[in-house]
């Protein structure tokens, strides 16, 4: 249940973004923005796992604080879909509470953005 609501929450958002960029409620870059930083997120997160999973010692995985800053920086819908599909930093709960200080973050600033473009 709880996997697909945060697919739907993520799809949802990078669906609602770029509709409304296509339609003028705001710049479409912001729009591009998300959905590249989220591709990236989806690849880092997909070559993590795949380092994870690799049987060669040793492996230098990528840091958290990279998978974190890619989700600050407009990445966090991919990082949430990627968790899921491939069931990867899923189920450690700092790793899952800072990813959620970094999409309160994150859209914090889209809003204020967007609260800031609409008075220019």
């Amino acid at each position: 249940m709880i996997k697909k609501a945060l697919l739907l929450f993520s799809i949802g958002f990078l669906c609602v973004l770029t509709v409304g960029g296509l339609f003028g409620y705001w710049p479409t870059i912001a729009a591009s923005v998300y959905v590249l930083m989220s591709t990236i997120t989806i690849l880092v997160y997909k070559w993590d796992k795949r380092l994870a999973m690799s049987k060669k010692q040793p492996v230098v995985r990528v840091p958290e604080r990279t998978l974190h800053l890619l989700a600050l920086l407009c990445g966090w819908p991919g990082a949430l879909i990627a968790q899921q599909w491939f069931r990867h930093k899923s189920q450690k709960r700092i790793f899952i509470a800072v990813l959620w200080l970094t999409i309160i973050i994150n859209c914090s600033a889209l809003f204020g953005g967007y609260y800031y473009w609409q008075l220019g």
